[in-house]
């Protein structure tokens, strides 16, 4: 048996690695987790609006302060053999830029988590202890249906929530000194 996908055929295996995530077509909608291949479908019209809202903003930020690079999905983070992931956000320091190749080796700065109904199990459980033991910095958990963002820092290895924000309330980093956004900037409605 095998995965289809846009007329090719991703041969079925327990446990795929790097190398077989790789020969995947380009645009192929998975992500690799644990081994497996996930299939992350593509995000509501919300979910980017979010997303563009608040790259928009970080990359304003960087940019004008000449601290690295933002970038946003789909792009490939490859943290290990059986970890790939495609967060919605990642910020890399000017000091970190190594890290960007073809595809981003080696974990962000910060990662920009934006949840939703097919991925949001991964984000908080697996991912993000991956990301922490990777040692990203600074974890951000964008929720559109609490319209809530969360903010992780990483404590020898693991993530500790530092701030919850809703409502009128503005969401702080702690590695980006003065880069906040306000949630009412953010989760606004299209229509």
């Amino acid at each position: 048996m095998s995965i289809p996908w846009n007329d090719v055929e991703i041969p079925q295996k327990e446990v795929y690695t790097y190398e077989d995530y790789a020969k995947l077509p380009e645009g192929a909608p998975y992500q690799l987790i644990g081994g497996k291949l996930i299939m992350t479908p593509s995000p509501t019209v919300y979910h980017q609006y979010i997303s563009t809202r608040i790259v928009k903003r970080l990359i304003d930020f960087v940019e004008e302060k000449g601290l690295g690079v933002v970038l946003h999905a789909p792009l490939d983070v490859y943290l290990e053999e059986k970890e790939t992931y495609q967060p919605d956000i990642i910020y890399i320091s000017r000091e970190r830029s190594e890290i960007i190749e073809e595809r981003i080796r080696g974990a962000p700065d910060l990662v920009v988590e934006i949840l939703s109904p097919s991925t949001a199990y991964y984000d908080l459980r697996k991912k993000a202890r991956v990301y922490a033991r990777h040692g990203v910095k600074e974890y951000w958990v964008v929720d559109p249906l609490e319209e809530s963002i969360e903010i992780y820092t990483n404590r020898d290895g693991s993530f500790e929530l530092v701030q919850r924000a809703e409502g009128e309330e503005a969401a702080g980093s702690v590695l980006l000194e003065g880069f906040a956004v306000e949630l009412k900037d953010i989760f606004v409605k299209i229509k």
